[in-house]
């Protein structure tokens, strides 16, 4: 028996040794593949992450909150009002600000965290405010209360921040009726929000198209001490009429 005969059976444990570190580091591969394309789609289709860039929501959201928006319900259902959606600027909604530059590790970091969902980059670029008027609807502010109303009901808006022994937030005066494919939305913080009030000489006249709208926030994730479900109070509309019966 040469040498060579005699040392093939001592190589084959070393051979099935390196196959199969070979076959566990191509299903590990495998597996972090399936999960960043699940996390894409997901992250596409079904839920996004966002973070709160300012005070306007206040005190149903914070500034710097972590939110998940559904991004389902513009593809299959329509919008309530009391509904806390998150937008695409119509246009002049948001100053135009440069953007800082970055080390390509930090862009190339933020750009793989957001496929999955992990990092929110574009949240300045879109804003956040809650549904009062869907199209049909006539929104006026303000009755003598200082009340906003729609279709001709008054709201008790017990989720609008007043400022300390303010029984109503600042009248903005304004009588519209929202267009068919928009909405017509105001921030919590009602004396500290640029929402539709306050961009009717933009192109949109403050519409928001629900075309642009990204989703419905739906549950607060960071910080832990507040996570929980979004509430969108829609028993403060409960007595409002559909358009075509409205008074």
């Amino acid at each position: 028996m040469s040498d060579e005969t005699a040392a093939a059976p001592a190589s084959a444990p070393t051979t099935r040794r390196r196959r199969g570190a070979l076959t566990f580091a191509r299903d590990v591969v495998v597996i972090l593949v399936i999960a960043l394309v699940v996390s894409f789609l997901v992250k596409t289709f079904v839920v996004r992450s966002f973070y709160i860039p300012s005070a306007s929501m206040n005190n149903t959201l914070l500034q710097n909150d972590r939110i998940l928006v559904d991004e389902l319900t513009p593809r299959f259902g329509d919008y309530s009002r009391g509904d806390v959606v998150v937008f695409r600027d119509p246009g002049g909604w948001l100053p135009v600000t440069p953007q800082a530059q970055r080390p390509p590790l930090v862009e190339a970091t933020d750009w793989l965290l957001s496929l999955v969902g992990l990092s929110a980059p574009d949240s300045d670029d879109h804003l956040i405010k809650r549904v009062i008027g869907t199209p049909g609807d006539h929104v006026v502010c303000c009755n003598a209360l200082g009340q906003t109303t729609v279709n001709g009901v008054p709201l008790e808006e017990s989720y609008v921040k007043l400022s300390p022994g303010a029984t109503a937030p600042e009248p903005f005066p304004y009588d519209i009726t929202v267009p068919d494919g928009s909405l017509w939305v105001l921030g919590d913080n009602r004396n500290s929000s640029k929402d539709s009030r306050y961009n009717q000489e933009q192109p949109g006249k403050g519409f928001v198209p629900i075309d642009n709208v990204v989703g419905r926030a739906f549950v607060i994730t960071w910080p832990f001490d507040r996570f929980g479900l979004i509430d969108f109070h829609h028993e403060v509309f409960a007595g409002v009429p559909a358009p075509e019966s409205a008074p």
